[in-house]
């Protein structure tokens, strides 16, 4: 007849738990646990420098519009001034400062939807 309180006759038990006190399976917990931290921090280390691939791009971006700004600023006036004192638009002048205004303009799309375009792809 088997005594479940006798601890002669439950062995299994006892050494199962004994181990588990005695830290014998803790290798292989470590073991998961560092290959574990290891997935974490790689994967957060390539979140992050997707997020300042994002905003190195965006920080680019704002600057070659405001640079683009500056430079098409002065044509714009001189198109608005020479129309606005009462020159016709078939003046070269009036003419060459609506066409570098477009041809800028132009450029500048172009330029943004290549650079949208090549890091879509």
């Amino acid at each position: 007849m088997r005594d479940e309180n006798d601890p002669r006759q439950a062995p299994d038990l006892n050494s199962d738990l004994l181990a588990g006190l005695t830290g014998k399976d803790a290798n292989r917990d470590r073991e998961v646990a560092q290959r574990t931290r290891r997935v974490v921090l790689s994967s957060h280390g390539v979140l992050q420098e997707q997020k300042q691939d994002k905003s190195r791009a965006r920080a680019v971006a704002l600057g070659i519009a405001v640079l683009f700004l500056l430079l098409i600023a002065p044509l714009v006036w001189e198109a608005t001034d020479s129309l606005i004192a009462g020159e016709h638009l078939g003046d070269p002048g009036s003419q060459l400062s609506i066409w570098a205004c477009i041809v800028c303009s132009t450029l500048l799309g172009a330029a943004l939807i290549a650079g949208w375009w090549r890091h879509r792809s």
